[in-house]
Formats: C-alpha cells, sequence, structure tokens
C-alpha cells in the first residue's frame, strides 16, 4: 500500500488530508510543521508529501529541497503536492519549478487528491527494470531484443546527459519522451516506461519537470542493461 506523509500546522487540514487519503487507499501518516516532516522522511519511505507552503519550521518548498539534495533521506525521490489557502499565479509557478507534481488550494477537494493518488499508485508499482518476457513478446526473437536494448542504452546515455537542457524546452522533452516509450516497449523497460508516461503527462499539462524518479529510473535501467551485456 502506497504511503502518504501530510505535513499542515493546521489540525482542521491535517484531519481532513488523513482521513480523505486513507479513504482513497493509502497509509497515511501525519505531523504538525517542517522541521517534523523533513525528519519523518529522511527515515521513513513515503509515496507521496502533502506539504503545507506556510507552516512553522520549514515551508514546503524548504522541506522538498532539503529531501531533494539528500541522498540519504528515504523519501527524497517521491511525488510531492503543496497545498496553501492563497496562492498567486508566480508562487505556483515557482513551486512547479521546484518540483511540485501538483499545487493545490486549500481547501482541497478530494477530486484533486483522487487524482493525485491515481498517479501515486502508477508510480509506486512494483515493475521490473526489464521484462525479458514481454521483450520477446513483442519482438518475437532474444538476438532481435538484445541487438534492441544495445541501442537503448545508448539513447538512455544520450538523454541523461541532456537532462538539464531538456527541462527547459518542455517540447523537445515531450517529443523526446514519446520516442523513448516506444523503445521501453520494444525493449520491456517497464519500469523505465512508467516513469517516462507520468513525466511526459505531467509536461503535456504545463507542469515543470520533476526529474527525481524519472532520473532514477534512468539510471537504474541503464545499469540493468550493462549488467546483461548490452554495449
Amino acid at each position: 500500500m502506497p504511503r502518504a506523509l501530510v505535513a499542515d500546522d493546521d489540525p482542521a487540514s491535517r484531519l481532513f488530508l488523513v482521513e480523505a487519503l486513507r479513504n482513497l487507499g493509502l497509509e497515511a501518516k501525519a505531523c504538525p510543521d517542517g522541521m517534523a516532516a523533513i525528519a519523518l522522511a529522511h527515515d521513513e519511505p513515503f509515496d507521496l508529501l502533502v506539504l503545507d507552503c506556510r507552516m512553522p519550521g520549514a515551508s514546503a518548498e524548504q522541506v522538498l529541497a532539503t529531501l531533494r539534495s539528500d541522498p540519504g533521506a528515504r523519501s527524497g525521490d517521491c511525488t510531492a503536492v503543496a497545498t496553501s489557502a492563497e496562492m498567486d499565479a508566480a508562487e505556483r509557478r515557482r513551486l512547479l519549478a521546484a518540483e511540485f507534481s501538483e499545487v493545490l488550494l486549500k481547501p482541497c477537494q478530494v477530486a484533486d487528491l483522487r487524482r493525485i493518488v491515481g498517479l501515486v499508485q502508477t508510480g509506486a508499482a512494483s515493475l521490473p527494470l526489464l521484462d525479458d518476457a514481454q521483450a520477446v513478446a513483442t519482438m518475437g526473437d532474444a538476438d532481435v531484443v538484445s541487438a534492441m536494448r544495445s541501442l537503448l542504452r545508448v539513447e538512455l546515455v544520450s538523454l541523461y546527459q541532456d537532462l538539464e537542457v531538456l527541462r527547459d524546452d518542455a517540447a523537445a522533452f515531450v517529443d523526446r519522451l514519446h520516442r523513448l516509450r516506444s523503445s521501453c516497449g520494444f525493449c520491456g523497460a517497464a519500469a523505465l516506461a512508467t516513469q517516462t508516461a507520468l513525466l511526459q503527462r505531467q509536461l503535456e499539462q504545463g507542469h515543470a519537470a520533476p526529474l527525481a524518479r524519472f532520473r532514477k529510473a534512468l539510471l537504474a535501467t541503464i545499469e540493468a542493461l550493462e549488467s546483461t551485456g548490452a554495449p
């Protein structure tokens, strides 16, 4: 079951979010301030962080930046959502650029939470890095799969080198991700295919590119391809 951490200094908001997320199928935990959120997310694995923008101790943005920059944080690459009772367009853009997947205006709506839970449940699914059976079923021959995986490794290394440039060019990034999804399908790169689809959807919706999970899946797939002998 995916796990969520709610950090909000308002007791009513905190209670509503926890109960709503539990009713939507997540295990939910709560804390009242930013420093507690950093400590919990450092020590425990969560799939979703729901962070209030103006809670004491550390803001949502400060919490996420601390976790993203800490390689030892167990929830450093999870999906993050910012919440606020008031927010202008500039603040929303800044939060999305800070790798929040969503920015919700309080009081949050159950429909918005349901959409976010769907994203988390998809991203949290346990998928293999390389699904040999799927790849052979798609391509029809193990030797063809091996050749395609060699090409995929070259494509992934090139993409990794281009990530920081692409994040500033959404149209080019979406085009690159669209082509990558096909390559992943041919090669049985199931986990990366899922993260690619999620990232493409967020970019197409006009959000900034949250790269932590995608980068992690990308590197893990490169390592898996290298371990199979893909040149």
